[in-house]
């Protein structure tokens, strides 16, 4: 009787659990399907998104790029100063796609002319190619404070159309009716929350990136004035 009993109260909960993971089962949603639901705020946080990835991957490139580190070609230059070898050195940095080339032609070009005048030349050209380096900076900046903005946006939205539904509802409320409206509201927010703090790494990476490629020219720069005030062979 006992075990009869207890046999009943099994079934009965193994079908009772079962059923929640079968409804559980068919209500996921694809992420294109959530994104759907969270209405228009979602195109302009769509747009922020594709935007900041397409700036990030191309200033990493850019700042690879001006970052490399090429001791050849300053061993190139300083053999070429050293030997009187004026043309050689600047047909080498007009060779060479990279901040340090630019620079470094602008001080050679520089040369009879008091130091601190090809220092200032220098580092003129230097100010214009971190200018070059840190383009779009300013709009993955914005972006990272504009993306949550625009999710609270749709949140107050959202919100307002819940409320909206429900008042047209009355006494038959079903929150079916509110599931549009807090979809909206939730989904909005969280992909603002993603693509601003996308944005505000990414940027702040770049930046880092930038920093290190100032402190190398400035580096190189200084080896260059140096160079400058050995004898010449």
């Amino acid at each position: 009787m006992l075990l009869n009993f207890l046999l009943q109260i099994n079934v009965v909960g193994s079908t009772t659990v079962s059923a929640p993971v079968e409804q559980a089962n068919q209500m996921q949603l694809s992420l294109w399907e959530l994104s759907l639901k969270g209405g228009l705020i979602m195109i302009p946080i769509a747009i922020l998104s594709v935007v900041a990835v397409y700036i990030f991957v191309d200033r990493l490139i850019a700042i690879k790029k001006a970052s490399k580190n090429d001791t050849i070609f300053m061993n190139s230059i300083k053999e070429s100063i050293l030997s009187n070898k004026l043309d050689s050195a600047i047909s080498l940095c007009k060779a060479t796609d990279s901040p340090l080339a630019r620079m470094i032609e602008k001080g050679i070009s520089r040369l009879g002319r008091p130091l601190n005048d090809i220092n200032a030349a220098i580092e003129n050209v230097g100010k214009m190619e971190v200018s070059k380096l840190e383009k779009w900076f300013a709009f993955l900046a914005t972006t990272a404070g504009a993306a949550p903005m625009l999710g609270f946006l749709g949140t107050v939205t959202g919100m307002i159309k819940a409320f909206f539904n429900m008042a047209n509802a009355g006494s038959n409320i079903d929150i079916t009716l509110l599931s549009s409206g807090i979809y909206e509201a939730m989904v909005t927010t969280v992909a603002g929350l993603i693509v601003g703090i996308m944005a505000y790494l990414t940027y702040n990476y770049l930046v880092v990136r930038v920093n290190n490629v100032v402190n190398t020219l400035e580096l190189r720069t200084t080896e260059f004035m140096d160079l400058l005030n050995e004898p010449v062979k």
